[in-house]
């Protein structure tokens, strides 16, 4: 997919689809703060409570129909923050208008719809964005660089917890309206572990769901474990019924490990250069004994800085900035609705293999790599 570059002078000139607490609260907040890059000149929403107020802070136009909005020339992107199941054909209708596209996640609830969307932007010869924001999140980039420099050895397992002890009784658990924790939480998370796993289809799925503290119909407990020939095993975890959760991540390599979550990192590893020469020995071990060796381990920690702290807020800017040298100056995205495929087929495949799930699943799709 390639973008016309945005050519007119000033900042890019944005329309959002949805006032909700994304197209609120994450968006048109985050446009607010980068003024020079990014200017709020027309949003869409059904209620008119929610169009005056954008008309008052934001100096925008507002429109009660989306294709009002879509039907501007003047816009070099626009935000779909519609509720997810508008996901998929909001984003088509924008993208044959002509438009720039950052979908809001789930970018869809399944491959076929995402495929939609991929052949909309190819035809339109625009950018499509999937709003992955949490590829950012600074953590998740220092976990990935501690494993980049080998001193952990080769990572066995990965594992992810997105846990926490809630109820709620929202449209977001309803699966009528692609709700559950699977596609609300499930894609920052799921992004994680396909990234883990080199953005390739995995070997293996096994994926447990439950509904445990919701008034919906739709899953608040998911369970997935990603095999992958080469790559780490994936542990994920995304439960509203952990009244005592445990780092948001922890690593197991062969040399080492490391644990932590928004507060920080902390990892520890040995040299095997300076370890103790051991080797196999099928005699009883005198005593008797255990085998117990004295292993020189390095510690270290890592915490993030102020800016960073304020996560949702970081890793809006990080999206933003790359967004916006993709538009100015034809930079290449760096999360591209190729990696999201990846996301989407497991995801499918999970509510394939729940008996909860109402959404329709056909499997692992052709041509999945």
């Amino acid at each position: 997919m390639c973008a016309t570059r945005a050519t007119s002078r000033g900042p890019l000139r944005v329309g959002i689809l949805g006032q909700g607490r994304s197209g609120l609260s994450i968006h048109a907040r985050w446009f607010e703060q980068s003024p020079r890059k990014y200017k709020i000149v027309a949003i869409a929403d059904l209620l008119a409570e929610r169009r005056q107020r954008a008309e008052k802070e934001f100096g925008c136009d507002s429109y009660r129909s989306i294709d009002d909005l879509l039907g501007r020339d003047d816009l070099d992107l626009v935000v779909n923050s519609l509720p997810s199941y508008l996901h998929p054909p909001a984003t088509i209708a924008a993208l044959s208008a002509g438009h720039n596209v950052v979908c809001e996640k789930p970018a869809a609830w399944n491959v076929a719809q995402l495929d939609k969307m991929i052949a909309a932007a190819r035809k339109a010869k625009r950018i499509l964005a999937p709003f992955q924001q949490s590829r950012y999140r600074a953590l998740f980039r220092k976990t990935l660089d501690v494993i980049d420099s080998g001193v952990l050895g080769r990572i066995v397992q990965v594992r992810i917890s997105a846990n926490g002890f809630a109820r709620r009784w929202d449209w977001q658990t309803v699966q009528e309206y692609k709700g559950g924790n699977l596609l609300n939480t499930g894609p920052h998370f799921v992004d994680w572990a396909v990234c883990l796993q080199g953005f390739k289809k995995p070997d293996e799925i096994l994926c447990a769901m439950d509904r445990a503290n919701t008034w919906g119909d739709a899953e608040d407990y998911v369970k997935v474990v990603l095999k992958k020939k080469g790559a780490p095993v994936i542990d994920l975890e995304i439960s509203s019924c952990d009244a005592y959760p445990g780092d948001m991540i922890t690593v197991q390599g062969t040399q080492g490990g490391l644990s932590g979550g928004g507060s920080g990192l902390r990892w520890r590893y040995f040299d095997p250069k300076k370890a103790p020469k051991q080797k196999l020995s099928r005699k009883p071990l005198p005593g008797p004994s255990y085998c117990s060796e004295k292993l020189a381990f390095t510690e270290k920690s890592w915490a993030p800085s102020k800016a960073q702290a304020n996560a949702f807020g970081w890793m809006s800017k990080q999206f933003y900035d790359h967004l916006y040298k993709s538009l100015r100056e034809g930079a290449k995205l760096e999360i591209t609705p190729q990696q999201v495929r990846v996301q989407m087929a497991v995801m499918e495949e999970c509510h394939r293999q729940s008996k909860l799930s109402k959404l329709p699943a056909k499997g692992w799709p052709q041509g999945n790599r």
